[in-house]
């Protein structure tokens, strides 16, 4: 079966099941995903703040409601994937190489040591050095928004960019790039990358979801999910368990019924220029709002029963002119003043 064909097969399945039980945050997750698209469109037209009534969102900080939008995922997109050669070594090595570490400081740094990126030029002595001395100078190379094991079982190094950098040298080796060129689905894809050490189920997925915004494979966003921990209590926060749905079930009805939520609850709610949510989208959009019901919701636990959001809001002065991967046939319904009066993403 293709993974079409497999998709639509668990939209009819779940479309037939008891829907399960909503909480009070379930009205909240659809309200969250439109505020928070109005600000970004409100941001990127030029307007002036504040940008939202909600205290909340105007206090704290919460990605898009499109991951594609995120002011990080925009950089990998414009200055990694689609910048430099489109051999498929070249590709998978910038991303994955970038997505280490998801950070566009320490991209910054490599390329202002080594000039421009190659898979073909690479040198592992060279880039240890490099991320060593910015180390040892007590600068932030990894980013803090996915939690990425230090050691595994064959990676002990004590520095721990240097056994990702290992694992980066064993996919090459072993043609991992070759083989996601040649995989049949974006479960085959995610699979390949499961299989190596240090990247578990919700980074595998990660990293495929930005894989997949290349070139070198080209699957649905609606083909495959896999719920983070921020997104698992995020369900729990909008539904009342229901044992025969999974928590992909459930991220996977939320895709299928965005139209009629919002039609429902009369948001008028702003899609990517006529992209709607996909499920990389709903999945963390169910991890935003289990942040946003700590304040909005304190009475609603969860599974981690967290009860204030650390993060606070504060404007990127870096301007964002968004554009998105070539194959979504988006770019050209940008309006232009989009481009010209840009002020940046909340990240």
């Amino acid at each position: 079966m293709s993974s079409r064909s497999a998709t639509k097969s668990a939209m009819n399945i779940i479309s037939r099941l008891s829907l399960p039980k909503p909480t009070l945050v379930y009205d909240t997750y659809w309200k969250f995903a439109t505020e928070r698209q109005e600000i970004f469109f409100r941001r990127i037209s030029g307007r002036t703040p504040p940008w939202t009534k909600d205290p909340i969102l105007s206090e704290h900080k919460f990605t898009n409601a499109y991951r594609s939008a995120d002011r990080v995922s925009q950089y990998l997109i414009k200055n990694v994937l689609y910048r430099g050669d489109q051999d498929p070594q070249e590709v998978f090595f910038r991303c994955i190489l970038f997505k280490i570490f998801n950070r566009e400081s320490t991209w910054e740094l490599l390329e202002r040591a080594v000039g421009e990126i190659r898979y073909s030029t690479y040198s592992f002595k060279q880039y240890d050095q490099i991320l060593e001395q910015a180390r040892k100078r007590n600068i932030r190379i990894f980013s803090a928004a996915y939690i990425m094991p230090t050691h595994a079982a064959g990676f002990s190094d004590s520095a721990k960019h240097r056994n990702y950098l290992t694992l980066l040298e064993k996919m090459m080796a072993e043609g991992v790039p070759s083989r996601l060129v040649d995989s049949k689905s974006m479960d085959e894809a995610f699979e390949i990358l499961l299989s190596y050490p240090m990247l578990g189920k919700f980074l595998a997925y990660q990293f495929v979801t930005d894989l997949n915004y290349s070139n070198l494979i080209d699957f649905s966003e609606m083909d495959l999910v896999v719920p983070g921990p921020g997104a698992m209590d995020g369900i729990r926060k909008c539904f009342e368990p229901a044992e025969e749905w999974t928590d992909a079930d459930i991220i996977k009805m939320m895709c299928q019924r965005q139209n009629e939520e919002f039609s429902r609850l009369c948001l008028n709610f702003r899609s990517l220029w006529g992209r709607p949510l996909q499920l990389i989208d709903c999945q963390n959009l169910f991890c935003e709002v289990s942040k946003y019901a700590r304040r909005a919701h304190p009475e609603v636990p969860g599974i981690t029963g967290r009860k204030r959001i650390k993060q606070k809001f504060t404007a990127h002065p870096q301007v964002i002119h968004y554009w998105f991967p070539p194959k979504w046939g988006i770019n050209d319904l940008i309006p232009p003043v989009i481009h010209k009066s840009a002020q940046g993403d909340l990240l």
